[in-house]
């Protein structure tokens, strides 16, 4: 099976889609504090849905690892750790600035760094700039990067017209743009390392490719395992992060029912607190077992949703061909367009003036254009 970049640039855009649908069901959760949610889609997102997943498809999953050089086995984890950072940063630049501008402005350095940086560490740079599909996939780029400068631009905005009352009745009831454009920012960076983390891993693809191969499979599934291993980093660091906020804030009873937070909820408190009895106040308050099984359920969910952005990213980079350093630019682009869909279908910007809806328009429709552009210097590369 050869490249078909058509359809790679359609994978990436089902990655995306998932990737902005991941935060989505963070929000009907009742009581949890944030640490407590993101710990248990973590989990489902990061060891569980990518193991039973690349067991289901690529045979002798556990050779392939064992198989694995140390190298690209340690360098794919230490890069899964930094990204891990990231992805830590990058939840909370969701809850200080909306899904609309905190998936712009954070994925926007993450595509910079993440698309850029690896074909410029390895020299690749100056041949895609000889080369006329190089330069069109140059030029898609470039064109992604002013489209999330649109979108922040358009965030901007928002944050002078939308009043903190209706903020907070959409669930951005810690929406600060000062404070979200640092963690953003840095997010976005860090983030960038899971493109490094791909790449370190591919000695690994190329084992599983073999295997596929040889058991009469498509190739398609060879970065599954890399996908493993890369993960395995980014749950350490945030396995860590999750276990101090619930040591600090005294949380660990929310599993079993107490009483929470959520930050991202769009009610304060997830339940009404009318028609309590003042005598047991503390056993009104406690989840009862069916909200607590709807939360687990909704944080494992939005778990295996994330997972699924790199399920069909992985598949997308196996067809974008010689070039497929350009898929990291597709993602992210797919990424924002579904993300601002998000922000629009949620309201985030029906009170903001047209102006700033007119930003947002020409943002989102200059990722499309984006991926296009993209799209085509692949086929002219291919070609």
């Amino acid at each position: 099976m050869g490249p078909n970049p058509l359809i790679g640039v359609i994978y990436h855009w089902i990655g995306g889609l998932a990737s902005a649908t991941n935060f989505i069901p963070f929000r009907p959760i009742k009581r949890w504090s944030w640490e407590i949610y993101w710990i248990i889609q973590g989990v489902a997102a990061w060891v569980v849905a990518p193991a039973l997943i690349a067991w289901f498809f690529v045979p002798n999953l556990p050779g392939i690892l064992h198989q694995a050089p140390p190298s690209a086995f340690w360098h794919a984890v230490i890069w899964g750790a930094l990204w891990g950072i990231g992805g830590l940063t990058f939840g909370l630049s969701i809850r200080y600035l909306g899904i609309g501008l905190g998936y712009a402005i954070a994925l926007g350095f993450c595509t910079a760094f993440g698309t850029l940086m690896p074909p410029l560490f390895s020299g690749q740079i100056v041949t895609i700039a000889h080369q006329s599909g190089g330069r069109v996939i140059l030029l898609g780029v470039f064109v992604c990067l002013l489209a999330i400068a649109v979108n922040g631009l358009a965030g901007y905005l928002k944050e002078q017209e939308v009043p903190a009352e209706e903020k907070a009745a959409l669930g951005e009831r810690d929406y600060s743009f000062g404070k979200g454009l640092a963690v953003a920012i840095f997010a976005g960076i860090m983030s960038s390392c899971f493109a490094y983390g791909l790449t370190a891993g591919k000695p690994i693809a190329l084992i599983a490719r073999s295997g596929l191969l040889s058991a009469n499979r498509a190739d398609l599934w060879q970065n599954l395992p890399v996908l493993i291993v890369v993960l395995w980093g980014g749950f350490f660091t945030n396995f860590l992060w999750s276990v101090f906020l619930i040591v600090k804030n005294h949380s660990a009873g929310q599993f079993f029912g107490a009483p929470g937070s959520n930050p991202m909820g769009t009610t304060p408190t997830g339940e009404t607190l009318t028609n309590l009895d003042p005598a047991n106040v503390e056993s009104e308050l406690r989840l009862r077992p069916s909200t607590l099984l709807h939360n687990y359920l909704l944080a494992a969910l939005a778990g295996v949703i994330w997972y699924f952005q790199f399920f069909f990213y992985s598949m997308g980079q196996t067809k974008m061909g010689k070039y497929d350093f350009s898929s990291w630019t597709l993602h992210m682009a797919s990424i924002i367009i579904f993300a601002t869909l998000w922000g629009i279908a949620l309201k985030e910007w029906k009170d903001t003036k047209y102006r700033t809806r007119l930003c947002v328009t020409c943002g989102l429709l200059l990722l499309i254009f984006s991926t296009v552009i993209v799209g085509y210097g692949n086929y002219l590369v291919a070609r």
